[in-house]
């Protein structure tokens, strides 16, 4: 497979990988979580403090990107990685049961599960951008985006329906045969949509991949590149507001509109239908329009900015009381989500190749790792910052209002670091490529 000739076909079958990386994340992160709290009486924040395991595994990312440069190829790290996740997956499930008897081993392996599903996640999403990024046309990349996410929130939403049916009457040994269906399942998907995909045998590896193998002086030199920190800090920024909101939407309807546990969660899955609008719209227009549709950063600044204004307005809805449009500012919010998520992945694919395409795993590496450490970051960060808010100020919509204003500056910050980006690549870096010049353009600085 040569650079850019990934079909739709191709495209598709890698979409199944992230069908199958959801299906086993969200078991792991989601119907775990609900069977310590709820049928073990466990504390909330163990299933919380383990996902943030999982999401500092992940830091682990520029390493695993600089595997899969110096093997030359991309597909044995993806199904590796999957495999891992698979085993993280199982033993979580095996973990759960087990916690409820004897606590400190259960935990033990909890946490080494989660390790390994942080570990799992970093070397299959990393690699499968990279090879999405070096062999799918520039005109696909926003589309092959929206494919590849809508597809994971397919197996999002699979699995919860479907394991949630299978694991009734619950039991232990009911939760533990599930999971590993789940991992079987997602791990022969994953075989079976990357074979003969890539080609028989590795890429040629370049001069300066064979002169500087070490990671230290890969990440050395990747960090180096204007562009590189650049986004990093973007992505870290924007994700930073993207996770604090993610969990504060559903008790803000609760505590300030009076919401009951199945209406605010129907509120969240208003949100989440956003953002598959708002991921289509952009991957509809780049699929349609080409590069008509316009620039990846023009899209990268609305969804931010369009973000920011929807958080606004959630804000002034907590001030406002009942009479305002809630349901509607947060299909916005989702909205605005979705298409700046999904041309910020586009334009990752688009910048991954910036420099010496022999790092394209560290760099995207890199921006992955910024990009679940914010998310961790900025969950465990809006929600203490409502926690503490709440209890100085009188009225809790103030305090709801204050957080999703902190929210929406991130984004309006982050909106404004897209131009200095823009700028990076019209001034060029070592090695960069015209090509990159082109799809983010000076005229946006």
């Amino acid at each position: 497979m040569t650079k850019g000739s990934l079909s739709w076909i191709g495209i598709v079958r890698l979409g199944l990988v992230q069908t199958a990386l959801g299906a086993i994340v969200v078991f792991s992160t989601s119907t775990l979580n609900r069977v310590m709290v709820v049928e073990l009486s466990l504390p909330a924040m163990l299933p919380g403090a383990l996902v943030t395991v999982h999401y500092g595994a992940q830091v682990l990312r520029p390493r695993l990107g600089h595997g899969s440069d110096v093997n030359g190829r991309r597909t044995p790290w993806i199904v590796g990685g999957m495999g891992v996740l698979a085993t993280g997956g199982v033993m979580a499930a095996a973990a759960t049961g087990l916690i409820g008897a004897h606590f400190v081993p259960g935990l033990a392996l909890a946490i080494a599960a989660f390790l390994l599903i942080g570990v799992g996640v970093g070397a299959t999403g990393t690699t499968l951008l990279v090879l999405l990024a070096t062999h799918v046309d520039p005109s696909r990349r926003a589309a092959a985006a929206t494919i590849v996410w809508v597809m994971m929130i397919a197996g999002f939403v699979a699995t919860a329906a479907g394991a949630g049916s299978l694991l009734d009457p619950f039991s232990p040994l009911r939760l533990f045969e599930v999971s590993t269906g789940v991992a079987c399942v997602a791990t022969v998907l994953t075989v079976f949509a990357v074979r003969g995909l890539e080609g028989p045998t590795a890429a040629p590896r370049s001069a300066d991949a064979v002169k500087t193998p070490s990671f230290a002086a890969a990440l050395s030199q990747v960090s180096s590149e204007p562009l590189v920190r650049r986004f990093a800090v973007f992505v870290f920024v924007s994700m930073l507001a993207y996770g604090a909101e993610e969990l504060l939407v559903e008790p803000f309807a609760g505590t300030v509109f009076g919401f009951t546990p199945g209406q605010s969660s129907k509120l969240s899955g208003v949100q989440h239908g956003g953002v598959l609008v708002g991921m289509l719209l952009v991957g509809g227009a780049g699929a349609i329009g080409g590069r008509r549709a316009g620039p990846l950063p023009a899209w990268m600044i609305a969804g931010c900015i369009a973000s920011a204004a929807a958080l606004v307005s959630l804000a002034a809805a907590g001030l406002t009381g009942p009479s305002w449009p809630l349901r509607t500012t947060v299909f916005i919010l989702g909205v605005a989500n979705g298409v700046y998520a999904v041309a910020a992945i586009g334009s990752m694919m688009a910048l991954v190749g910036a420099g010496r395409e022999s790092r394209a795993g560290v760099r995207m590496g890199l921006w992955g790792a910024a990009q679940a450490i914010a998310f961790g970051l900025g969950g465990l960060a809006g929600t203490l910052e409502s926690d503490l808010l709440r209890f100085f100020m009188a009225k809790p919509a103030a305090a709801y209002a204050a957080v999703f204003a902190s929210e929406a500056a991130l984004f309006v910050v982050a909106a404004t670091m897209v131009t200095r980006i823009g700028a990076a690549s019209a001034n060029g870096v070592a090695h960069q490529r015209a090509e990159t010049r082109t799809i983010w353009p000076a005229a946006i600085g």
